[in-house]
């Protein structure tokens, strides 16, 4: 009774970490879509609203997931505050804070370090077209998130099960 016992329960732990793993490949893309619209959004806001750095930012975070919710929010706070720290500094510093937080990969870490160095450091037409560019590198990174998630989301699945069932298939 006791084996049968530990081998559901061996079974049920492979499985979850199969399906873990899947889920990373399932959230990357979303993510990535969502990081895609806040850019825009804040290009938007700072082009056209002419809205403040830091307003901006606390404004796209409303609309976002947890996750990078807490990316926009902890890149403002420097800003909001008299902490001395420029933007490049707080959005850096934002993503180094976040980014175990998130299903991203470290090529959208590197679009979102890219970024930092030209935020907040000149004119309006200048930082929309750097946000723009990052738009377009993410989503590059989106399609190859895409045939990511299509080609391990399965097999992180099955993966898990079967060695869940490999394991104890050797118990016995």
């Amino acid at each position: 009774m006791i084996k049968l016992f530990g081998a559901i329960l061996i079974l049920a732990a492979g499985t979850m970490i199969g399906f873990s793993k899947a889920s990373v490949y399932a959230r990357r893309p979303r993510q990535i879509r969502q990081l895609i619209h806040a850019l825009q959004r804040l290009e938007t806001e700072m082009t056209y609203g002419y809205t403040p750095l830091p307003e901006a930012l606390l404004r796209i975070a409303a609309q976002l997931e947890p996750q990078l919710a807490a990316l926009f929010r902890m890149a403002a706070e420097p800003l909001l505050t008299a902490t001395g720290k420029t933007a490049g500094e707080s959005w850096r510093e934002a993503v180094s804070a976040c980014w175990k937080q998130t299903a991203l990969s470290s090529n959208e870490r590197e679009v979102l370090s890219q970024l930092s160095f030209t935020l907040g450091i000149s004119d309006r037409d200048d930082q929309s077209k750097h946000l723009r560019l990052a738009v377009s590198l993410l989503q590059a990174e989106e399609q190859a998130a895409w045939d990511d998630q299509r080609r391990y989301e399965k097999m992180w699945r099955s993966l898990g099960v079967l060695a869940g069932a490999f394991v104890v298939i050797l118990m016995y």
